[in-house]
């Protein structure tokens, strides 16, 4: 029965056509934020008071009256009905991962039979969200419900569907944070004081500091029909068990390659419905693996490109479905080709209009260049465990380290003139380059280099790429805030240092070339322009130089809790300890959780669903051959009995590994403390899921295509068109 449904899928999805697309009006620029109380929505709705004011709160953090607050609720409101909205809801980012909401009617009885459209300052400003069901990490009681989500006007309010959307924190009644947004918010401000106390060296005009981003969304289609029929897919987001293709992406040709029919009309509709919330993408383009593929938008202030990943991945799947697809965040959801992850292309930038970690055109530029390009270096350094754990979960774990990916040692690109530079500043010698000259770091002689030339170096994990650092661990599910809360943090740190020995420093120039030249020497050991996956260096990196090789998800977490990483966190007030303590239980909880989802599904794809195919294949065949010898005793049947002993073997096989399992499962339920359960499942439980999987992969190499109960990977890939 599964078999004939399976083929009943397949035969769907290969029938499916591509979905009429409605374009917008006009040009992008015509539609562009079409759906987002942005500034000019604003200016017109709101009076010119409380527009200067809600700009005020919004650039200095001013807070707001409640006067104020109440018209700009007026405006808001006005603006979403006449848009289409009838429902309000505070939008906030709970430690989940992904994103809440709870929707409310603006229609309130008028106690005459009929109803008014009310929504107050009150409303918009503060919330109460049920908190006792959201990750906390022990820092609530259960029998403690209440939370509060708190308007974020920094981000702008946006309507999807019918129902207007307002950016929130989360926090506990207690006061901790209780999502990714506060942290992030923390972050943004100790990155913003401590670099422009920096910039105010160079340029007194500098007034503030912007973090930037720019993330890339990979990403997986299948058909919805077949996603339907594989249960490991639809509780998971990947095929934990099934044979590799035949075809997958040996013949290099889907990358950059011709945009399916189907997809483009998805892709198309995915970007008006952007473009409409503000979100300025720009790229889109096939992936390395058949039927992944890629979106990127413009860069952003780091707050906003943070809420605009975690909308898009909501609308992706909303979307996709409209066009009969399912969507595959999943970092490796197929075993043998490419995973999907996420580059956070990150920068910082002043008010004034300078890219700190762009090269200038004068030595002034070149020297805050090279400033801010060493503290990075210097925050990577110190802190590249932390950053390991801030994208470590038990998904991403199956693509880093492999290589497709980033591996599991951080280190930094520069590429060689940016390293050539900075072994000539830490070695008062001379630069060879855009420049013959001595690289002494006196502002009036520091010479011009131009950007780096080198080619670009796909395996390192944190590369400098001219104007900006690409950090590519990050998964394709993974919320992008916390990477770079822990990045923003960590360089902010090493910002203030050097403001605080700067400051006391009698000749500026000299203090700040020894500090300069000091980080160079205590820091460089992170600097790797090499193969980074090749054998010989993950040795050298280790055994050498010092850094972490943190293969594993629970080998990764617990340095959240080192205690220069909660010293440094919690001085730039970006994370208190208790949230710091929360945050390692929550990410070990997640990891425990979804490798034991994963475990079950498993053992009852197994039970279920493949050793009964297995066991009816073999049972088929036996018949065939009883019935030939039937017919004529002397007909020889030596392919039937060899199959059937190699079906029963391995059926023997899957049997007794699913049994492993389940006593994995149950003896992982005995144990309390999250860490030791998280190093159960390390240690013992994976292995006994790879073990599984390799036994069912090859019972579907014996058992007859028109037998198996599942779609192929041939079928999941190849039936996009």
């Amino acid at each position: 029965m599964s078999s004939l449904l399976r083929f009943k899928m397949v035969d769907a999805a290969i029938n499916h056509t591509a979905v009429e697309v409605k374009v917008p009006e006009g040009r992008p620029s015509d539609y562009f934020g079409k759906k987002v109380f942005g500034r000019a929505a604003m200016r017109k709705y709101l009076d010119k008071r409380t527009y200067a004011a809600l700009l005020d709160t919004m650039e200095k953090r001013t807070p707001l009256t409640r006067e104020v607050a109440d018209s700009i609720a007026a405006g808001m409101r006005q603006w979403a009905l006449e848009h289409g909205a009838d429902h309000y809801t505070h939008w906030f980012q709970p430690l989940t991962g992904g994103t809440a909401e709870k929707h409310d009617a603006f229609a309130e009885p008028d106690g005459q039979g009929g109803v008014l459209e009310e929504f107050s300052g009150k409303l918009l400003v503060q919330q109460e969200p049920d908190a006792s069901s959201f990750p906390n990490g022990g820092i609530r009681n259960t029998f403690e419900a209440r939370g509060y989500s708190a308007w974020d006007p920094t981000s702008p309010a946006f309507i999807v569907d019918t129902t207007l959307c307002i950016p929130t924190v989360f926090i506990a009644y207690t006061g901790e944070a209780l999502d990714y947004k506060v942290p992030l918010l923390r972050s943004l401000t100790a990155i913003d004081k401590a670099a422009t106390e920096v910039c105010r060296y160079f340029d007194k005009n500098v007034e503030k500091v912007f973090s930037y981003l720019g993330w890339e969304q990979e990403y997986f289609l299948v058909d919805e029909s077949l996603w339907a029929v594989r249960p490991d897919l639809m509780l998971t987001g990947r095929t934990l068990m099934g044979h590799e293709s035949a075809k997958n992406q040996q013949l290099e040709d889907h990358y950059f390659g011709a945009i399916p029919t189907r997809v483009m009309a998805f892709m198309k509709d995915l970007e008006y419905e952007c473009l409409k919330l503000g979100i300025p993408v720009k790229t889109r383009h096939n992936e390395v693996a058949p039927s992944q593929f890629e979106l990127a938008p413009v860069y952003e202030e780091a707050n906003l490109a943070n809420d605009h990943n975690q909308l898009l991945m909501t609308i992706m799947d909303k979307i996709a479905r409209r066009h009969q697809f399912r969507v595959l965040l999943h970092e490796k959801p197929f075993k043998g080709i490419n995973g999907s992850g996420k580059h956070n292309n990150w920068s910082l930038g002043t008010d004034t209009g300078v890219n700190l970690l762009g090269p200038g055109k004068t030595a002034s530029e070149n020297l805050q260049f090279i400033t801010f390009l060493v503290n990075a270096i210097s925050a990577v350094y110190k802190h590249n465990g932390l950053l390991k754990a801030s994208i470590m979960s038990a998904t991403n774990a199956h693509r880093l380290g492999a290589n497709e990916a980033p591996p599991a040692v951080i280190s930094i690109f520069l590429g060689d003139e940016l390293t050539a530079v900075l072994d000539a500043i830490e070695t008062d010698s001379a630069y060879v380059g855009a420049e013959k000259k001595k690289m002494k770091l006196g502002v009036d002689v520091l010479p011009r280099f131009i950007r780096d030339t080198t080619d670009r170096n796909r395996t390192s994990p944190f590369a400098f790429t001219g104007n900006k650092f690409e950090f590519r661990m990050l998964g394709s599910s993974n919320s992008i805030a916390c990477a770079n809360i822990m990045l923003n943090a960590a360089v902010a740190q090493s910002l203030k240092l050097y403001a605080d020995e700067l400051e006391q420093a009698e000749d500026f120039n000299a203090a700040l070339h020894e500090l300069i030249k000091r980080t160079i020497k205590a820091h460089k050991r992170i600097i790797f322009n090499g193969n980074g996956y090749d054998d010989t260096w993950i040795q050298e990196a280790t055994e050498k130089r010092g850094l972490l090789n943190l293969r594993t998800t629970p080998d990764a977490i617990p340095e959240i809790l080192k205690p220069k990483n909660i010293e440094m966190l919690t001085t730039q007030r970006v994370y208190t300890e208790a949230e710091l303590r929360s945050r390692y239980e929550i990410m070990l909880e997640n990891y425990c959780k979804t490798v034991c989802i994963e475990a079950q599904t498993m053992s009852d794809m197994a039970r279920k669903q493949i050793l009964p195919a297995v066991a009816h294949y073999a049972a088929d065949v036996a018949r065939d051959a009883a019935g030939k010898q039937a017919l004529d005793p002397d007909i020889r049947c030596g392919y039937e009995a060899k199959l059937v002993k190699k079906l029963t073997a391995v059926a023997e096989s899957i049997d007794t590994r699913v049994d492993v399992l389940d006593g994995a499962i149950a003896r992982f339920k005995t144990l309390s403390d999250v860490t030791e359960g998280a190093n159960f499942i390390r240690d013992e439980m994976l292995s006994r899921m790879t073990e599984l999987r390799v036994a069912a992969d090859e019972a579907e190499t014996l058992t007859a295509e028109s037998a198996w109960p599942f779609p192929t990977y041939g079928d999941l890939l190849f039936s996009v068109k």
